[in-house]
């Protein structure tokens, strides 16, 4: 498979992400992530796992990192492959749905004994829930709890307007600025710092494959191949309990109305302390990073 690595010194001006990466080796491919310990962490200290969607990479959870880890959670953040520091096959071909949750499974595997034997929570936003929600449901021994933010496991709908726009604009625009994409779909303005750190992963065009594929592998139709799939992922979730957190931004003009499709459809859902937040877009990690990892370690504890 052939593929391109970016260049290490274009992180290097990125100040406000000081995590060293770690490298697993995935299908031939380097996949980068990112471990952050609380002081004292032992086998059975708990992981959250932080996955992010498009065209993001871990960098987005920066502001979660911190707090988690203050309150004696492992944090583990992997950068999908096509993005961040991870490898990025060169010919879209090579991303598809199946492929990115085979992906995600092995890399799983690959760092459990680092992670310890304690629980796994799973937190998941945008392509971050669609590839996460997938692995809980093909392996629900896996993960002990789920948190979802801003995402969905669609069966062959449209999530409505936004996204339609959102796939013609990935599609047809002749520079996709990930650093201005992220901007526009926060609430809050991004530093330019932070807007250069998610443009650091694609120096040109060759290594954005999967940011633009991405938006077209999202089962819209009936007749994607992923269709199958999600709908028996949904027969094990219609029947899962272990607890399961919504936290929403409904401003997000692309998912915003989304969450009650998830809080009421799996079991573990019910009566768990559900919330949304404002002011907050998509991107609900930069407007809101603090106060969802304090949601979320109130429910943890």
């Amino acid at each position: 498979m052939a593929f391109v690595r970016t260049p290490e010194e274009r992180f290097a001006g990125i100040d406000d992400y000081p995590y060293e990466p770690r490298y697993v080796d995935i299908d031939g491919l380097r996949m980068a992530y990112v471990m952050a310990e609380p002081e004292g962490a032992g086998d059975d200290t708990a992981t959250i796992l932080l996955l992010h969607g498009e065209p993001t990479w871990g960098y987005l959870y920066r502001k979660m990192i911190p707090p988690l880890v203050a309150a004696g959670y492992r944090a583990v953040v992997p950068d999908l492959i096509g993005f961040g520091r991870s490898d990025k096959p060169v010919e879209r071909s090579a991303y598809t749905y199946a492929g990115h949750v085979s992906w995600m499974r092995q890399f799983l595997a690959a760092t459990a004994a680092e992670r310890g034997a304690g629980p796994l929570h799973l937190f998941g936003q945008d392509w971050g829930g669609l590839i996460g929600l997938r692995v809980a449901a093909e392996n629900p021994d896996l993960i002990d709890r789920l948190i979802l933010a801003n995402t969905g496991l669609p069966e062959g709908q449209s999530p409505g307007a936004g996204f339609e726009f959102w796939l013609q604009f990935s599609q047809e625009v002749e520079y996709l600025d990930c650093g201005r994409l992220v901007d526009n779909a926060t609430a809050n303005e991004l530093s330019e710092a932070a807007q250069e750190a998610y443009r650091a992963p694609f120096p040109d065009e060759v290594y954005m494959a999967g940011a633009r594929h991405f938006p077209m592998l999202v089962p819209i139709s009936p007749e994607d191949p992923a269709v199958p799939a999600n709908r028996e992922a949904w027969q094990v979730l219609e029947q899962w309990t272990k607890p399961v957190l919504t936290l929403w931004a409904p401003d997000d003009p692309v998912l915003g109305r989304g969450q009650a499709a998830i809080s009421e459809r799996i079991p573990g859902a019910a009566g768990q302390p559900h919330d949304q937040f404002r002011p907050a877009s998509h991107f609900i990690q930069e407007d809101q990073g603090p106060a969802l990892a304090e949601a979320i370690i109130a429910w943890l504890s």
